[in-house]
């Protein structure tokens, strides 16, 4: 019952939702800062709801090179999988097309199929990506 819960309340949050979009879109795995870019989220707030996703057990993390490239898990438990799939198909019916088109420029940039660009250090965040709101 507890992973169920848990699954249940890891999938209960819109911007987690909006990661799972994106990562199922690439089974190779990806980078934080690409989503970073893609969802137009403050890198602390893109880490902070992987961990989430990875405490339900939804998420892995793998190194390669500098990074680590977060993906789906490919041993899903069945309740965990079956979701994924049904939400998979009806995320990408959803309004989450600009995130994807973000994400499939910055993907665009990958050289050898690894990011290369991550996130700049010494540039604010509200200097490279605008928060919601315009502020």
């Amino acid at each position: 019952m507890k992973q169920t819960v848990d699954l249940l309340r890891a999938l209960a949050d819109e911007e987690r939702l909006r990661i799972i979009n994106l990562l199922s879109d690439e089974p190779e795995g990806v980078c934080v800062c690409e989503l970073v870019d893609a969802l137009r989220m403050p890198q602390y707030q893109v880490s902070r709801q992987l961990g989430m996703l990875r405490q339900a057990g939804l998420v892995e993390a793998h190194k390669r090179g500098t990074w680590a490239y977060y993906g789906i898990r490919p041993d899903l438990p069945p309740l965990a999988a079956v979701m994924l799939e049904d939400l998979s198909a009806h995320l990408q019916s959803e309004a989450g097309s600009e995130d994807r088109a973000r994400f499939a420029r910055r993907l665009r940039l990958r050289e050898g199929g690894v990011c290369s660009l991550g996130y700049p250090p010494e540039t604010p965040y509200r200097e490279v990506i605008p928060l919601r709101g315009g502020r």
